[in-house]
């Protein structure tokens, strides 16, 4: 009975562990038909994925030319260091011998992996770019020790004009995390991105679209073959307005000087040079930088990193008494004929203002004044107009606005009225500055690109450009709703400034007639008459001459600004003489402008 008993248990038991055998068979096989059939593409991917690797391509970045087809960058043959740091047993060794190749700080090295954290480790890292040829030979080299490194043909950008036009074309710089981070932007660890000038406002456009490279790697992850390759996508070609030739003498022109030079077509807003001294020469961002480099440049007390031309806001001195003119004809305070007599100064609102001429020029009218400069005649007209009118016509031609030039961090300027001075010196305006303000001087600020723009308007006949630089991107010049009547004389005022014996005589030119309007704005008090050359150099005037040619059908607006220059007439007219010579082929004799 026992017997009998134990077998039924037996053969119980047998039977319910045969069940969960044949049940944990079943869902075994049904596992393997789920893993082998249903998903079967994915793990083939999956393990397809593990044998290959896809290593971007770089796609040649977008050349820039000039208005003539005159390359003005370009893109160079260069190799990169790159560390795979799947491939590396020791990262720290690895790193200490690359700093020793490199004779680079470690620590710089350390902090560049810093930026590729949460990216899969056999996808390489730029670790240092541009190497000379005896930086590659030690890493080839030392493949065997250390085969986590690898050097890589690559491109690297050559700005052709080194320094100059550095402002206007910009550099390229290494992608920040931020931009990393930002959707849609594309950028992988490691990617160069445009950081100032035309590299920065156009970037995408240079950019282009990166290839990759499909390489057969062992179990260690060792590449032994290649097995496609998918061929990127080259930036576009950008064709600036500039004119090579008349960019680099300008920078010549003003070479040893604080200031800029803008020259554009008064037509259309081209832009055909754009110049800001001192500058840097953009070619020494084509490797990255060292702290030290980068420490000088903006340590400089010159700020070469400053784009003058933009970013500089400056009283605009008599060259703002062009604007002044037209609006005093357009609001009926004055006629061609009006005249005041200038005896060297004159007093309102109980303080007496001196003209810049000690003994005065006597008696003139509108074009006379503009001729000879004579503040005086300005002051009195400055009065009647009042500020609100005087900044209502100098917004109308361009000034306390940005011009919307195709390239970033330009200043508004300023020009100031009743609602400024209560908003930002929580105080009213007082009439004796509208007369500081009517010669360009006291809270009025200008760009020397906002001035170029506001000559432009009017030598064009009354309308304002849009300042660009890509060719045929242009926009139409907008009507600032101004009478031929009343832009006339101002004309006529801005002839005799150069051909009549004005102010800038000296900037007459054979077979080409220049119009234009000199200016000297003060930095500190002093008398108007008063040679600031012996002064420290931050405490001398600032030099502006303000031109266009030739003066019945304008074709070219130049305006020089000369930080602490002194006379406008003795320093910047003879820089845009030397200019418009060069543009028009008129020989001057000068070595300057051959």
């Amino acid at each position: 009975m026992k017997i009998g008993e134990h077998r039924e248990a037996l053969q119980l038991r047998v039977r319910v562990l045969s069940r969960i055998t044949g049940i944990a068979l079943g869902v075994l096989a049904l596992a393997f038909w789920f893993v082998q059939v249903v998903q079967g593409s994915h793990y083939r991917e999956l393990a397809e994925n593990n044998r290959l690797r896809r290593l971007p391509v770089e796609a040649p970045r977008g050349t820039i030319v000039d208005r003539h087809g005159r390359v003005l960058v370009e893109n160079l043959p260069a190799y990169n260091l790159l560390l795979d740091r799947s491939r590396g047993d020791d990262l720290a060794a690895s790193l200490d011998f690359a700093a020793q190749v490199l004779a680079r700080p470690r620590d710089e090295l350390e902090q560049l992996l810093v930026r590729y954290r949460g990216v899969p480790l056999f996808q390489p890292v730029l670790l240092a770019e541009n190497l000379s040829f005896t930086e590659v030979a030690r890493f080839r080299v030392a493949e065997l020790e250390h085969p986590e490194f690898d050097v890589e043909a690559a491109h690297r950008r050559l700005y052709r004009l080194g320094p100059h036009a550095a402002h206007l074309l910009g550099y390229l710089g290494e992608a920040r995390p931020e931009e990393l981070a930002h959707q849609g932007t594309g950028l992988a660890p490691g990617d160069w991105v445009g950081r100032r000038g035309i590299e920065r406002a156009f970037d995408q456009r240079l950019r282009g679209v990166d290839g990759e490279r499909i390489v057969v790697v062992d179990s260690r992850g060792q590449p032994i073959a290649e097995h496609g390759r998918q061929f990127g996508q080259p930036g576009e070609q950008l064709r600036l307005t500039l004119d090579g030739d008349l960019q680099q003498q300008a920078e010549r022109l003003l070479a040893g000087q604080v200031g800029a030079i803008v020259a554009l077509d008064p037509r259309d807003g081209a832009i055909r040079a754009l110049v800001s001294s001192p500058a840097y020469d953009p070619n020494l961002f084509a490797r990255r930088l060292g702290a030290e480099q980068w420490r000088e440049l903006v340590e400089n007390p010159r700020h070469p990193l400053q784009n003058r031309a933009l970013q500089s806001a400056f009283p605009p001195g008599s060259v703002f008494k062009m604007i002044v003119a037209v609006a005093a004809l357009a609001e009926g305070i004055a006629t061609p004929q009006r005249t005041v007599w200038c005896p060297g100064s004159a007093e309102h609102y109980g303080r007496r203002f001196h003209c810049w001429k000690r003994g005065g020029h006597g008696r003139v009218d509108l074009e006379g004044a503009l001729e000879r400069s004579c503040d005086v005649w300005f002051y009195e007209i400055g009065r009647d107009l009042g500020i609100e009118r005087i900044a209502a016509w100098a917004r109308r031609f361009g000034l306390g606005a940005a011009s919307g030039i195709d390239l970033e961090g330009e200043r508004s300027g300023l020009v100031p009225d009743e609602a400024w001075s209560r908003r930002v010196r929580n105080h009213p305006w007082y009439p004796g500055e509208t007369i500081s303000v009517a010669i360009g001087q006291g809270a009025l600020l200008a760009t020397p690109l906002q001035v170029a723009v506001a000559i432009a308007a009017v030598a064009n006949g009354g309308r304002l450009v849009t300042p660009h630089l890509l060719e045929g991107d242009g926009k139409p010049p907008r009507p600032i709703d101004v009478s031929p009547a009343a832009l006339a004389p101002v004309r006529s005022g801005l002839w005799r400034v150069v051909n009549a014996g004005g102010t800038a005589a000296a900037v007459r030119l054979p077979g080409i007639e220049i119009a234009g309007k000199t200016g000297t704005s003060q930095v500190v008090s002093h008398e108007a008459w008063q040679d600031t050359s012996n002064l420290p150099w931050e405490q001398r005037n600032h030099a502006w001459f303000a031109s266009y040619a030739p003066a019945a059908a304008p074709e070219l607006v130049i305006v020089v600004f000369v930080e602490h220059g002194g006379q406008g007439s003795r320093v910047a007219a003879p820089i845009a003489k030397d200019l418009h010579a060069l543009w028009f082929r008129v020989d001057t004799g000068s070595p300057a402008a051959s």
